[in-house]
């Protein structure tokens, strides 16, 4: 098995699979290859089937499962090279509306946050609608901070994008890039290294635990924000898309049925 999963690795690598995908797909490849072995299933499809079963039967969601699916269906068309198909559909996704944040509720998780440089962080991850992971590997040259652009670099899917920046924040990012090279991170650890997406995770949920807000809200929850007062504000959903950078318009329009001004506007029928 080590030497399979030597070559996964490889080819992973040769493919340019973002990191994160590099290593979910060892992950389950690896799990995989246990599993079959340890309850000695050696026809393919139902090899496949049992382990994916295993994990519905332990509430694994459908993002896991279906992960897991393509992991597997690398590894047998990639790197064993086995023509046979795998025939079997991905899982249904539960299509649940995004946890969105009031602009009042943002400003109470900024305010709440002691930290300055995780307090603008927090801020530029709502303003731009960033991920937790473009907020971190942001670098001095990505700031355009005269004209009001942020060039996200290497994002999901390996796309660069551009985003929009608020006037409010040039003051603090010019502050916070003082002295630093365009090569340097914006935001540092301590010891002058790479923040980890953990770090400011943690250090939102303490600043939302602080408020009195009841929302199952996560960092991510600044971007779904950012895209909805967008569309409120009257923005098209095409700029919306490039500014999040989906490939996908379907992806950005699930944002108008969470901000639909004619459903807002019918009121109930209790008086």
């Amino acid at each position: 098995m080590h030497d399979i999963l030597n070559k996964t690795e490889q080819i992973l690598r040769l493919r340019n699979y973002s990191p994160k995908t590099h290593k979910a797909y060892l992950l389950y490849i690896k799990e995989y290859i246990i599993f079959a072995k340890r309850k000695k299933i050696k026809n393919k499809q139902k090899a496949i089937e049992t382990f994916l079963l295993a994990k519905l039967n332990k509430k694994q969601s459908p993002q896991t499962i279906n992960l897991a699916l393509n992991s597997i269906k690398f590894f047998y068309s990639e790197v064993l090279k086995n023509p046979q198909k795998i025939n079997l559909k991905f899982a249904k996704r539960s299509k649940k509306l995004p946890t969105v944040l009031s602009h009042t509720e943002i400003k109470k998780i900024i305010g709440a946050c002691d930290n300055p440089k995780y307090r603008l962080m927090i801020s530029l991850g709502y303003a731009c609608g960033l991920r937790v992971s473009e907020v971190i590997t942001l670098k001095v040259a990505d700031l355009d901070i005269d004209e009001l652009v942020v060039h996200i670099k290497n994002a999901k899917g390996r796309k660069d994008r551009i985003s929009i920046l608020p006037n409010k924040l040039q003051n603090d990012l010019r502050n916070i890039i003082a002295g630093k090279n365009a090569n340097d991170f914006v935001f540092d650890s301590n010891r002058n290294g790479k923040l980890t997406t953990t770090s400011l995770q943690k250090m939102f949920r303490k600043s939302l635990a602080k408020t009195d807000i009841k929302k199952p809200a996560t960092f991510h929850s600044l971007r779904h924000s950012f895209a909805t007062h967008l569309l409120e504000n009257g923005t098209d959903v095409r700029y919306v898309q490039e500014l999040l950078g989906h490939a996908n318009i379907r992806t950005t329009q699930i944002y108008t049925q969470v901000t639909n001004p004619s459903l807002k506007n019918i009121k109930s029928p209790l008086t």
